[in-house]
């Protein structure tokens, strides 16, 4: 009979590419976790993993016996949140993966708020980069992320957030910073800085530059915000930066200015995002909740949903 110890260890094997590591982090032997690994191949008739001089690595049945064995280990961990929530409600731990363009802006005030109401809830934050966030909830990284909405996964519920605003970011001594506001028009041949691939806003800023006639500047790709405003300050180019960077971030005495778009608003959209076989839906919706609650109070120019 299969169970779901070897399917930990299967997965634990596939997340560390090695047997002690595997076995470290499940808190038994190698001998143990070989074992278990050997009775689950046993158990399937397959060849599961193979050893090289790197480490191991799954066979190709191993990686689809490893994405359904992730598939189940979501699912009773989705039965074990359940039953926590229905004791505890919003309590215990909770964590929480968040893209590095939002979280250091838009968390510190969610977490001060939570903490206030819920003393009991653990909330880990995490960082990762933005187009892996999804694959690592889906793998059980993470609980529950911060993220530029619209998703891609079909396991995932999302739950909208916010509308942010993008300002346009000029040096003080670029010739449209004594606009008060800049023209659509005004974007023909502009150049402009933005953040690399691996990045969402990379692929809304190039949509944006292929529309307006803005020349998109590939040669100086941001690898964060705080790097993109100093590029733009040297006046290397202009940039979109989004409204709760700018508020944070950007002051009277900052080497850049922002401008609004005149007839045209851009903007992205701001969600939290959970696995739907996720057991603590209604503990996620109400953390939804508290950070709407904290955008509307704290930064009048989003749109909150």
């Amino acid at each position: 009979m299969i169970t779901l110890k070897q399917l930990q260890c299967l997965l634990a094997v596939e997340d560390t590419a090695h047997f002690r590591r595997a076995a470290e982090r499940l808190d038994m032997t190698q001998p143990s976790l070989s074992a278990q690994i050997q009775n689950l191949e046993s158990e399937l008739s397959l060849r599961l993993a193979e050893r090289s001089r790197a480490g191991v690595v799954l066979t190709p049945a191993g990686r689809e016996v490893a994405q359904r064995a992730r598939r189940i280990m979501n699912e009773v961990q989705g039965v074990a949140d359940f039953a926590e929530e229905a004791q505890e409600g919003l309590a215990g731990v909770i964590r929480l993966g968040a893209k590095p363009t939002l979280g250091p802006y838009l968390l510190p005030h969610v977490v001060a708020a939570l903490h206030r109401t819920h003393k009991d809830l653990r909330l880990y934050v995490r960082e990762s980069e933005p187009r892996q966030l999804e694959d690592e909830l889906a793998r059980g990284v993470h609980d529950v992320i911060l993220t530029q909405l619209p998703l891609a996964g079909t396991e995932l519920v999302a739950e909208p957030l916010f509308s942010e605003p993008l300002y346009l970011a000029l040096a003080r001594d670029h010739p449209l910073a004594k606009e008060e506001t800049v023209s659509v028009s005004a974007l023909k041949g502009l150049d402009v800085l933005t953040l690399n691939p691996s990045y969402h806003l990379y692929d809304q800023i190039a949509a944006l530059c292929e529309t307006f006639g803005a020349r998109l500047v590939r040669d100086y790709e941001g690898t964060s915000l705080d790097a993109l405003r100093l590029m733009t300050g040297m006046n290397m180019g202009a940039a979109f930066l989004p409204s709760l960077y700018v508020h944070s971030e950007i002051t009277a005495r900052s080497e850049v200015v922002v401008k609004k778009l005149k007839g045209r608003s851009i903007t992205r959209s701001v969600g939290l995002a959970w696995r739907k076989s996720a057991g603590r839906g209604e503990a996620y919706r109400a953390i939804a909740g508290v950070a709407r609650d904290v955008a509307a109070r704290k930064f009048k120019d989003l749109a909150v949903r």
